[in-house]
């Protein structure tokens, strides 16, 4: 499999994920005011849509076939409020996940 790279994301390109992980990061939601009071980040729930940055190098059947992924880099999914391990490359926060893990795509 062909390693894919998103050129808007040069840290994401540093990130190869193995087997059937996928590199996520979370949509940016806008700054919520309620009631005129601002709602720090920190008490903001994750938001649980994602764009697909990179996928790993994919995983076999017992066969010994790969198996081709359900989503490809560029798509926009949905996840769970805590799946996969954050991790911070440069600055900018991503999640990795297996694929089992993500709930729907987008669009």
């Amino acid at each position: 499999m062909s390693k894919e790279k998103n050129s808007s994301n040069t840290s994401a390109a540093r990130v190869q994920p193995l087997g059937d992980r996928v590199l996520l990061q979370r949509t940016e939601v806008g700054e919520e005011i309620k009631g005129g009071i601002i709602i720090p980040d920190s008490a903001k729930e994750k938001p649980q849509e994602a764009k697909v940055v990179a996928l790993g190098t994919g995983k076999t059947d017992k066969d010994g076939k790969s198996v081709a992924f359900d989503v490809k880099v560029g798509d926009t999914v949905l996840i769970g409020k805590y799946a996969g391990t954050e991790v911070k490359v440069d600055d900018k926060d991503y999640i990795l996940l297996r694929e089992e893990e993500i709930l729907a795509i987008v669009g």
